[in-house]
């Protein structure tokens, strides 16, 4: 799938086929990509456990859930949990920066651009890594933000393998006391993954704010010109799609709440 569509076709799915199973294969290759997703200073700031539905307890799954995570679930055979390794900006300082140095001998960080390993030791750690590791309420946001760029791609890759997927809240407890993660971990969310009950558009591409609304050009309040031209190239590439409600997804969430009995 071509990378625009990939981005069109992205939904929340909330309706799994419970009964078919995603192949370890395709969770593999979900995990890849957020391995290769933007990271800063080359750190590894994400880690996820995979957590199978069918191999957990009853009790297990259960206690996973939040008020508005129950269908999701229950019907999910996979759940992939995303952490922020708060540990690893202070790693890399008592390291010395090696993962950072390695970009710097493969020519990713140039000399042109006045990277060295000297540069590393004598401006990187001491007055920016460092000051990062030294503050938690630094470390906290700089690491969460950086580990949920692996994730985001993580989507992309799922619904690129054909697969539905949505990052949802979990029980905080529920999930330290089931994957026995170390404190140094800092819960994310959960991105739930499986073969999609419901049909993949889902309703519809989501409603978002005006285009005008949210990007700006040199000022803040200068609205960014969006040019209805580019927008018509974006719908020929399946980036932008028929927008939510499509006329028959109410009769749709019918047959499946009818399906796997559920209210209305």
């Amino acid at each position: 799938m071509e990378f625009k569509e990939v981005v069109g076709r992205r939904r929340s799915i909330r309706f799994f086929q419970p009964w078919r199973p995603v192949e370890k294969e395709k969770i593999q290759i979900i995990l890849e990509a957020a391995r290769l997703a933007s990271r800063a200073v080359n750190v590894d700031f994400h880690k996820a456990i995979v957590l199978y539905r069918d191999q957990l307890s009853k009790e297990d799954l259960d206690s996973l859930k939040t008020p508005t995570t129950n269908v999701q679930l229950d019907t999910a055979p996979v759940c992939i949990v995303w952490f922020a390794d708060l540990s690893a900006v202070p790693r890399m300082v008592q390291a010395g920066a090696p993962t950072l140095k390695e970009l710097v001998n493969v020519g990713a960080l140039p000399p042109t651009h006045g990277w060295s390993h000297a540069y590393v030791d004598n401006v990187i750690v001491p007055q920016v890594l460092k000051p990062i590791a030294d503050n938690p309420a630094t470390l906290a946001v700089i690491t969460a933000a950086e580990a949920a760029q692996a994730s985001c791609v993580a989507l992309y890759a799922a619904v690129d393998e054909g697969l539905g997927t949505l990052l949802t809240a979990l029980n905080a407890e529920a999930v330290k006391r089931i994957t026995g993660h170390p404190d140094h971990l800092m819960l994310l969310w959960g991105q739930l993954v499986g073969y999609p009950a419901e049909s993949w558009e889902a309703g519809g591409q989501r409603p978002r704010e005006p285009f005008e609304q949210t990007f700006f050009e040199m000022r803040y309040g200068n609205p960014f010109p969006r040019d209805l031209r580019v927008v018509e190239k974006l719908k020929e590439a399946k980036m932008i799609q028929d927008p939510a409600p499509l006329p028959w997804r109410q009769e749709e969430i019918r047959y499946l709440a009818q399906m796997f009995g559920l209210p209305l």
